[in-house]
């Protein structure tokens, strides 16, 4: 009995001395927190220990009852977010930017992206912070603190801004989010933009979710970058990787393969044969695409260009086992869906093609490619649809916009009379 009274004494001395701490115009709500007016409106601080300050809001209330129980509900998010590690003070928006860039920096040391890339970061954050504010503490931002961003940032360009660069913007402040949420920096990975209306999808749609000719030379090229052996900052568990990744979006341009076809690719579905075509031995590849792995459930056999590409990842991976996948490390497993998508981003990123997120460039835009240039170098549907395991009336439907472009070409070219009395463009 009398240990219960001691405690209560003391308990009640404790609350004493924290109460005399408290100026006479405050409310204490909790032993650590406390609610007080400045002019009109009730504020809330809390005292940090671990931090050796005070964490102050304004409740924005005149009420005191309202007052009250927004202090109550101040308190206990600061409190469960103590429990998680989190601390209350934290950077302002300018000082994680900075951070992010730093980061970036590394990207741009290591080859991952080129100097011109990372100006363009620098400009699509340069835009977030006249929005949101350079002073703003990252651990005050909300998910919905960046809903009206599109709307401003068209209101401040007068319009003078394409949607899809705007986009890009969002796609970009979210990367940085999501590297301060890594280190602890923000309460959460991503701001909730506000859907935007999506891009018109038509004949445009088609050829943007492809690759020039032009692109294709610069992802050709960046795919050496990114395997480089100079690059010493990757494992060689790594640059293997990497490695099959460069070698499956060289095989899928030159065959056209559906993602879950090539994936699940073994080396007895391939032979590679040697042929000569007017003077020029050209290395061919056989391919057979087995029924259960196709999209169509049909089984198909047929030729394509890139025959050396399979025979150089062969000598990489060292596949003894003729049964073995071939876009794997092991044989056994395949590369998943989410390391070649990742890798892939990369390249593209590595290679500046512009607008990559609103165009939706992904793996499967290399069929595109592949059929789209079969269809310009003369190619009919028929051929095409049989390479690549689909129907005439889906190439025909998806790809008319090109016949016109062919049509165009016969036009603008010059011709020539031959001996026999025909006439072809030249």
């Amino acid at each position: 009995m009398g240990n219960g009274g001691d405690i209560g004494r003391a308990w009640k001395k404790r609350l004493a001395l924290k109460r005399q701490n408290c100026n006479a115009d405050e409310i204490l709500i909790f032993d650590e927190a406390s609610i007080y007016k400045r002019g009109a409106y009730w504020h809330f601080r809390m005292w940090l220990n671990n931090e050796r300050k005070y964490a102050r809001k304004s409740l924005r209330t005149r009420s005191k009852t309202t007052a009250i129980e927004k202090g109550k509900e101040a308190y206990l998010e600061i409190f469960a977010n103590r429990k998680m590690g989190k601390t209350y003070f934290s950077l302002n928006t300018k000082e994680g930017v900075n951070h992010y860039l730093e980061h970036r920096k590394k990207d741009v040391e290591s080859g991952l992206i080129v100097k011109g890339r990372h100006a363009t970061i620098k400009t699509h954050l340069q835009h977030f912070l006249d929005f949101i504010g350079k002073d703003t503490k990252l651990k005050e931002l909300e998910r919905i603190d960046c809903e009206d961003y599109f709307y401003e940032r068209m209101k401040k360009s007068k319009n003078n801004v394409k949607q899809v660069t705007i986009q890009n913007e969002q796609s970009t402040i979210n990367s940085c989010m999501k590297f301060l949420f890594r280190n602890n920096e923000t309460h959460f990975e991503a701001f909730d933009f506000k859907k935007l209306p999506k891009v018109d999808r038509n004949n445009e749609a088609i050829r943007r979710a492809t690759f020039t000719n032009e692109e294709y030379k610069r992802i050709y090229k960046a795919l050496r970058t990114y395997c480089a052996k100079s690059n010493k900052k990757i494992d060689e568990d790594e640059r293997l990787t990497r490695e099959i990744v460069r070698h499956y979006i060289l095989i899928a341009s030159s065959s056209g393969l559906r993602v879950g076809e090539q994936r699940q690719l073994r080396w007895s579905d391939v032979d590679i044969e040697r042929r000569k075509t007017n003077g020029t031995q050209r290395i061919l590849a056989k391919i057979r695409v087995r029924a259960e792995t196709s999209k169509v459930r049909n089984s198909r056999v047929f030729y394509c260009r890139g025959g050396e590409h399979f025979e150089r990842l062969k000598e990489l991976t060292q596949h003894e086992n003729s049964n073995a996948l071939i876009f794997s490390i092991d044989g056994e497993e395949t590369l998943s869906k989410r390391t070649v998508l990742y890798h892939f981003h990369k390249i593209i990123e590595l290679a500046e093609i512009e607008d990559r997120e609103a165009r939706d460039l992904v793996p499967y835009s290399l069929r595109h490619f592949m059929i789209t240039q079969r269809i310009m170098s003369g190619l009919n549907f028929k051929q095409i649809a049989d390479m690549c395991g689909t129907s005439v009336m889906q190439i025909e439907r998806t790809y008319y916009h090109l016949n016109d472009e062919i049509r165009l070409t016969n036009a603008l070219a010059d011709y020539k009379r031959n001996d026999d009395g025909t006439i072809e463009p030249i």
